[in-house]
């Protein structure tokens, strides 16, 4: 419990997409657990959405934390426009949505915090946790006397990465050529890594757009910040977080989703309906479904959708692929004709799911990931290996860590394009009982202990947790 005379007081501000919802919430329950109130902001799009999927039988509004404050937890939740109305499509209009939220909505927190300042309590202490891709958090922080704590929601490699653009540009990485094979050797921490498996935003034909912009600002603000708490496990990424170390103190805390304080109580996280799979899992073997889910953001080309399908066709073994509404980079999108019908015996298609319960089912013995990191902790936090195939943002790099470093997964292609004749035979090998197969299953057991052991009492994470909240307090009372 904090032990400071005066009450410890988080107003936390998570991104406003699933990936970083999820874990932004599970942290929250954390410190809450640790007696600091907590004030917890979503956009009012978040909040429609996350009501839209679980509203009442009754109608009336769902009240997301309402599970942790009956367990005695103090968390309070607020809204904050992003600036759009509710109706406007996010995902389709990535950049626009960006330019306008990036300069609008620090201006927004600004106001809330400050009118929470007039109103404060004498008897709080506040201070701020912001996703690190929030670059304004420094600016708001310093404005109210606020200590800064920056939560990094991916890997160590990508953080690292990002912290180090400026060696990155010196040699000619940043931005990189679009189809330059280079070795890069020379960044703190990471032995090699190919360019290929940089993050696509730090591409040559990425730099106008925001993702590279936000990115680039986002890691050099971080660098200011008075706490930084990353959500991976330290033995899994113990190089690249000792020489980050050398840098700035890191507080390793991962993985924040499954800390044993988050147990109790329920909370609302899903922007989706999740789809029950228990009953038709119910039915299988152990080991002998494939589970297939692309994350909540990815957006996919019609014909690459196509050939997954009919390799998971010409696969014959039983799936649950999650295909949401707006995988497909086209606007116009349906399943092959007659697909549904011809797999129906086999798969199981569903617009959403608690993945963490799917992958839990003895049924389930493989992953088609798009390598996104929850999904990866996910995975490995029930030992379920993976086939990987990136996209966007963070993935590259992460499966150069499943597939290279834990070897936990393999490549779902070996060359550029999809082909279902491949994917079909990548995915009966595996399911099928190959050495290939057996040896990942050993790997991914091996890295399942280290992230249960992680968050155990006195594991490296818990450690890690503890240590931050003793040094947050000495900050905040110094």
């Amino acid at each position: 419990m904090v032990k400071s005379a005066s009450k410890l007081h988080a107003i936390v501000v998570p991104l406003p997409y699933q990936g970083h919802i999820n874990p932004a919430i599970s942290l929250a329950i954390k410190l809450a657990s640790k007696g600091i109130t907590i004030t917890f902001i979503h956009t009012q799009y978040v909040h429609h959405t996350l009501t839209q999927a679980h509203r009442s039988k009754t109608g009336d509004e769902v009240d997301f934390f309402s599970g942790a404050r009956k367990s005695g937890l103090d968390i309070r939740y607020s809204t904050i426009s992003d600036g759009f109305p509710i109706d406007f499509d996010r995902g389709r209009n990535f950049d626009a949505f960006w330019v306008s939220f990036l300069r609008d909505f620090p201006g927004r927190v600004d106001e809330f915090i400050g009118s929470m300042m007039i109103q404060r309590d004498p008897c709080w202490t506040f201070f701020l946790i912001t996703d690190t891709f929030f670059s304004w958090a420094p600016t708001i922080a310093n404005k109210y006397g606020l200590v800064n704590v920056s939560f990094w929601t991916q890997t160590a490699l990508v953080f690292s990465i990002g912290y180090h653009l400026d060696l990155l540009s010196e040699n000619g990485h940043c931005p990189t050529k679009d189809n330059a094979e280079e070795e890069i050797t020379y960044l703190p921490g990471i032995e090699a890594i190919s360019t290929k498996d940089l993050m696509p935003y730090l591409k040559e034909s990425e730099t106008t757009k925001q993702a590279h912009i936000v990115s680039i600002k986002a890691f050099e603000e971080a660098k200011k910040a008075d706490f930084i708490l990353i959500n991976t496990v330290e033995e899994l990424e113990l190089k690249a977080l000792s020489a980050l170390n050398q840098k700035k103190p890191i507080y390793v805390v991962g993985p924040v989703n499954f800390i044993r304080d988050c147990a109790p109580p329920a909370i609302t996280k899903s922007l989706w309906t999740e789809m029950d799979c228990e009953k038709w899992l119910e039915s299988k073997h152990p080991g002998s479904v494939l589970y297939v889910s692309f994350g909540s953001l990815a957006q996919i080309s019609k014909q690459e959708l196509e050939e997954i399908a009919y390799g998971l066709l010409l696969s014959e073994v039983h799936f649950i692929w999650v295909v949401r509404a707006d995988i497909a980079s086209e606007k116009e999108f349906s399943l092959p004709d007659g697909f549904e019908n011809q797999v129906k015996d086999k798969g199981l298609i569903v617009p959403w799911c608690d993945q963490v319960n799917v992958l839990s089912n003895p049924a389930v013995g493989l992953f088609l990931t798009h390598c996104g990191w929850n999904s990866i902790l996910e995975s490995i936090w029930c030992g379920v290996p993976m086939i990987c195939h990136p996209y966007v943002f963070d993935q590259p790099p992460n499966r150069k860590l499943i597939v290279e470093d834990w070897k936990v997964g393999v490549n779902l292609i070996d060359g550029v394009s999809v082909h279902r004749e491949e994917v079909a035979e990548k995915i009966k090998n595996l399911m099928s009982g190959t050495v290939v197969g057996q040896g990942l299953r050993q790997e991914v057991e091996k890295a399942k202990m280290i992230l249960h052991n992680a968050i155990e009492t006195n594991g490296s994470s818990d450690r890690k947790f503890d240590q931050f909240i003793q040094d947050l307090e000495n900050k905040i009372c110094s």
